[in-house]
């Protein structure tokens, strides 16, 4: 019994102390908070001062998962994206637009002033850091009006870093054919529930996908061209639009990658771009003398 005993501890012993043994040499995470202050200057610098900032949300998916599904999908597609092309990914960041689901249990709404001031500071605190090119990846439907403003913002007042805005891209050529209608498929329906499948599949509860309607209600008709705020709890209100259940692996699969595909693109894009920065710089000197603007 003591041999036993003594085995078992000096088993989980090596355990502990392979798990703490720091990487092969050369080898630097993505990620910006497991970088110790040292590292970080050289992952900074390995990156080109390229930075992502991964932009999720806390809101309910329809009944089947989780509150942060935004968050977590983004961050796993900007995550392995790094790892190919290397940047520094910025931790968890959830503090976006989602008025539109305060009605649901779970979501964190916070003010449109207090998104729009942390989202700068937040900026201005990663190009502090040597981020001067820094990519937000939307991964919420919800920001795709706030994040494109916020940087037209920067042109405000003058900055030595540019923020880039890439989008939600998970389509493409050859993708599986979907077992719904891709008109309503908005929000934890097909698309979304499959990449969940991939990304965190033990937080996925397919089973649960039909507890709740993710039809469209149709309960406001106005015409093309005219918008107003409640359109989604008009059209959505159990903050579900599409069929979940009916998720697969294989469209997960590729819609994954593509994203993932997307986000490398990005990331070398954006290395290889030395034009943005110099552009922006010369606007702000000649925002200062708007008279002196040739004829």
């Amino acid at each position: 019994m003591h041999g036993s005993s003594s085995l078992v501890i000096a088993v989980l012993f090596a355990s502990t102390v392979s798990a703490q043994t720091p990487g092969a040499p050369g080898r630097l995470s993505v990620h910006w908070e497991e970088l110790t202050a040292a590292d970080f200057r050289t992952a900074i610098t390995r990156a080109q001062g390229t930075c992502l900032l991964p932009f999720g949300i806390m809101e309910k998916h329809g009944p089947h998962l989780p509150l942060g599904n935004d968050l977590l999908n983004v961050r796993y597609v900007a995550l392995n994206a790094a790892q190919q092309e290397y940047a520094v990914v910025f931790p968890e960041y959830y503090f976006g637009q989602i008025f539109e689901a305060k009605h649901e249990p779970g979501t964190v709404a916070y003010s449109r002033g207090l998104q729009l001031q942390l989202l700068q500071e937040t900026t201005d605190e990663m190009a502090r850091n040597g981020c001067k090119k820094i990519v937000i990846v939307n991964g919420h439907g919800g920001n795709n009006s706030l994040l494109p403003f916020f940087a037209q913002s920067q042109l405000e007042s003058p900055h030595d870093y540019v923020v880039y805005v890439q989008g939600l891209a998970r389509s493409g050529p050859g993708e599986p054919k979907h077992k719904s209608d891709p008109a309503t498929d908005m929000h934890a329906g097909e698309s979304e529930s499959s990449v969940s499948l991939i990304a965190r599949p033990d937080l996925v509860h397919l089973e649960r996908a039909s507890q709740e309607s993710g039809a469209d209600q149709a309960r406001l008709r106005l015409p093309d061209g005219l918008y107003t705020g409640i359109w989604w709890y008009a059209r959505f209100p159990n903050h579900y639009a599409g069929e979940g259940g009916v998720a697969s692996r294989e469209l997960g699969e590729f819609e994954v990658k593509t994203w993932i595909n997307a986000i490398v693109q990005a990331i070398r894009a954006v290395k290889a771009d030395q034009e943005s920065l110099r552009l922006q710089q010369e606007f702000a000197e000649r925002s200062k003398h708007p008279l002196d603007a040739p004829r």
